[in-house]
């Protein structure tokens, strides 16, 4: 078929001058080459310490937390989870398009084959032997094959294979893009989980010396030193703190829910296993220059081969409006014997030649070129966004990070100080000083001050979380794709 190709091939260019051209010009391209939109960078970041070094995350950044849980975890999203093999999937679809779009690239070839039998009279046969159908049966074999190939003279064919191929890429980022928030939300479910459990160790501690204190007042409002109205406070207190039992479980029964989810498990295989928000570590993390974020985050990533494929359907748009050129070629044999078939003087090959203009299309060139080159717009403005999110992204986090740290920091002072007064309120009622209501009440006060530590601890986690994610969670971006010929 290879010599059939360049057999008929080396026919065209000789009596042909202008499919000569054609062949030389077949490299010719039309339409915008690609530039990536500009953006004015800032130096650095407001949010960030000046004289630290750089340390951005690691491919494995959860482990720098301390929790082998948590490990365990994400290990099992990265195989489980549902929107990432969704992305995944995605992927393989894009891949696969990208083949279909090459496939204009080359030649089709098609064959054909046959084989017929007649019956003929023997010669010299009586007229009676043909009225009695006195014949024998004659075979006859033929084949066929068929070369066609449109000739990429503006560039079209390529440029929708770019476009296929930068689609692909865009679903490669977004997978990425895709497990790194799924990851992260592995992260945060599962502190969010033993936020929870102290929370309701918390509230079942506060309920117990809250019941407690109740029946001390009742005690003293028989023995005539307290009032009816400071017993009614404290069973509404009683009330209250039994009430918001409830609630917390359904808090962490539900987060429970959600981390079965994220890993693609159900409610009756998921095993929660022991950990406290207490045993966690908030490694440090410094972003270094603004310019080195473009390079980690697949979102952007993402939001440039968008950008790549639209320019190459914008170029593949223009190309629609030039002559189309299909060269054709064919081979025929036919044999009244099978041994013969492929004998020298069976052949037959034709070669043609063919041009279409398109004239009127009723707008229909037009139309797609004007929605091509919107899509083109609409990407530049979602790529200019996506790369100012980014930078939004870390100075937020940053600023999180550093104003839930001083939180925490203030917090475990509250936590202390209300321990120090709780042993002193015991140390007056040994001496006799004080009741027991006293007491009850300043470790009141140290369950609230512990509830809102830990919530001071989870929000910290949650912004050094959030503040991985935001510098891309460890992602390098490989090799850019290549950018379209002019």
């Amino acid at each position: 078929m290879r010599a059939l190709f360049r057999h008929t091939q080396s026919h065209r260019t000789e009596r042909s001058p202008f499919l000569a051209l054609v062949l030389v010009l077949s490299g010719c391209a039309v339409g915008p080459a690609f530039h990536a939109p500009t953006l004015a960078n800032p130096a650095r970041f407001v949010s960030a310490p000046q004289d630290a070094p750089p340390r951005w995350p690691s491919a494995t950044w959860w482990r720098a937390f301390g929790s082998a849980p948590l490990d365990h975890f994400i290990n099992e999203a990265e195989h489980h989870n549902f929107s990432i093999r969704v992305a995944a999937a995605e992927l393989e679809a894009a891949n696969a398009n990208a083949e279909v779009a090459g496939a204009p690239l080359l030649p089709a070839v098609s064959a054909t084959g046959n084989a017929q039998w007649q019956r003929i009279p023997h010669a010299g046969a009586a007229a009676g032997a043909l009225a009695t159908g006195n014949r024998t049966p004659s075979p006859f074999y033929g084949a066929s094959a068929q070369i066609s190939y449109m000739v990429d003279l503006w560039g079209k064919n390529r440029d929708a294979l770019r476009q296929a191929l930068a689609d692909a890429q865009a679903s490669r980022f977004n997978r990425d893009a895709v497990a790194l928030t799924e990851i992260t939300a592995v992260a945060t479910t599962w502190f969010q989980i033993l936020a929870d459990r102290d929370a309701l160790a918390i509230g079942v501690r506060n309920l117990a010396a809250a019941t407690t204190l109740l029946a001390q007042l009742k005690a003293e409002f028989i023995a005539g030193t307290v009032d009816a109205v400071t017993v009614a406070q404290q069973s509404a207190l009683v009330a209250s703190e039994r009430a918001n039992i409830p609630v917390l479980r359904s808090q962490l029964r539900q987060e429970t829910l959600s981390l079965g989810i994220l890993i693609g498990r159900a409610p009756e295989s998921l095993a929660i296993p022991q950990e406290t928000i207490a045993s966690l570590k908030v490694p440090h993390l410094m972003p270094g220059l603004p310019s080195s974020l473009l390079r980690r985050r697949p979102d952007i990533a993402q939001a440039q081969a968008q950008l790549i494929a639209a320019n190459a359907g914008v170029r593949a748009a223009i190309a629609s409006f030039f002559p189309s050129i299909t060269l054709t070629g064919s081979a025929n044999e036919s044999s009244a014997a099978l041994d013969t078939l492929l004998a020298p003087g069976s052949l037959l090959l034709n070669a043609a030649a063919s041009a279409s203009q398109p004239l009127f299309e009723g707008g229909r060139l037009t139309g797609h070129l004007a929605v091509s080159r919107a899509v083109y717009e609409e990407d530049v403005a979602t790529y200019e966004k996506t790369v100012i999110r980014a930078f939004t992204d870390v100075e937020t986090s940053l600023t999180a990070l550093h104003y839930a740290t001083i939180q925490e920091r203030r917090e475990a002072e509250a936590v202390r100080e209300a321990r120090r007064a709780l042993a002193a309120v015991r140390a007056q009622l040994n001496a006799g000083i004080v009741d027991v209501s006293a007491v009850l009440t300043a470790e009141e006060t140290l369950l609230g001050d512990e509830n809102s530590y830990t919530q001071a601890e989870l929000t910290r986690l949650d912004a050094a979380i959030h503040l991985y994610q935001a510098l891309g969670g460890g992602w390098h971006r490989r090799p850019p794709i290549g950018r379209s010929g002019s």
